[in-house]
């Protein structure tokens, strides 16, 4: 995987340089890092976030706020500000993350998560449409839209949708949705809007409730045992720096006018990154140099999440040209080395570091 030749030339990311870019859920651990990467390419980023969104850890320690060209609080249901933002800033390009995105959340708040998750989207591609300014757009939804047969075969891109849990349930309606526009107002028009599915993401500054790598973080940074649920689950880990590598080729495609691009996609690891949950935590404990954990499996447990779940990235890798670049051990280091690094060195600049190694990376 390390030794393979770049296909794709990261430096052609230059199209994003003094471009009007809205990130929605710029506050959110893969939107803060996706704005910083935007940032780092020149473009002129306009953030949107709720201001009741409580993951956003990674915003506040890089100080991404003062790097933006626009920094919007508004919630993306509120489909009068979310309107009001297009009208002001009208952006060129649209890369929409803003999400309720944890699947035991979904359970304890299924219908804000399909408010959030559905009608939010409807919103922003409803204003994508009636924007003038806006010729491209990418729509970020998750690897678990598929419904799920506990398969070990990937799933592709034109497999079945669906969602046993609310959140599962609420990306695949949002496909729809998006489908939906795609077709019904987009099909004949100069915008081009496409969709991405991604895995289980991971990286420096995720401090989101339920999420694997940040409980192991807190627990080692407490002297605690890290309490692992359903240790041989399996999931398609990836740096978070894999994913949005592909958002942002996928966004170029577009903003060149390749109409061939505006459809779904898969972004996923090679299948040796496709692990159990205990090896991740056992790769946590190596890198971190402590900690240990503990199977705290409820075997009377409700709230239903896939045991087994695999993305077919061939699509991405042969049209796109996009690649994942880390094999598992060079994902769980460098997301260990920035949560042991950030209170001594400057976070925004590890993270460009991060990024700056990933762009000349094979």
């Amino acid at each position: 995987m390390g030794n393979k030749p770049c296909v794709e030339d990261m430096e052609g990311l230059n199209i994003y340089k003094g471009k009007k870019v809205l990130v929605t859920g710029h506050t959110g651990f893969k939107g803060c890092w996706l704005s910083i990467w935007l940032c780092s390419l020149g473009a002129k980023v306009i953030g949107y976030s709720s201001d009741n969104w409580n993951n956003d850890f990674l915003y506040k320690e890089t100080k991404l706020k003062d790097k933006l060209f626009a920094d919007v609080k508004g919630d993306i249901r509120d489909l009068k500000k979310v309107k009001e933002t297009f009208d002001k800033y009208k952006p060129e390009i649209v890369f929409h993350l803003a999400a309720q995105p944890i699947v035991r959340t979904s359970y304890d708040n299924p219908v804000e998560t399909f408010e959030i998750n559905v009608i939010g989207t409807a919103n922003i591609l409803d204003c994508i449409k009636n924007e003038d300014s806006v010729k491209s757009a990418v729509l970020i939804t998750t690897d678990k839209v598929y419904k799920n047969k506990e398969s070990s075969k990937g799933y592709n891109e034109e497999d079945e949708l669906g969602g046993h849990d609310p959140y599962s349930a609420s990306k695949a309606c949002a496909e729809i949705v998006i489908d939906s526009y795609r077709k019904s107002f987009f099909n004949n028009t100069d915008k081009l809007i496409a969709s991405a599915r991604a895995g289980n993401v991971v990286g420096g500054g995720d401090m989101a409730k339920d999420r694997l790598i940040p409980d192991c973080i807190k627990s080692i940074n407490e002297g605690k045992t890290i309490d692992i649920r359903s240790p041989d689950s399996v999931r398609p880990w990836q740096h978070v720096l894999e994913p949005l590598s592909g958002y942002l080729l996928l966004g170029k495609s577009l903003i060149e006018r390749k109409k061939e691009f505006a459809s779904a996609w898969n972004f996923g690891p090679e299948k040796e990154s496709q692990i159990e949950v205990k090896k991740v935590a056992d790769f946590v404990v190596k890198y971190a140099k402590k900690g240990s954990w503990k199977d705290t499996s409820d075997p009377n447990e409700k709230k239903h999440e896939t045991k087994l779940l695999m993305l077919d990235i061939h699509k991405a890798k042969t049209t796109l040209k996009w690649h994942p670049k880390f094999d598992i051990q060079k994902t769980i280091k460098n997301t260990v080395e920035w949560y042991m690094n950030y209170k001594k060195d400057d976070p925004y600049m590890i993270c460009i570091k991060q990024i700056e190694e990933y762009e000349k990376s094979k």
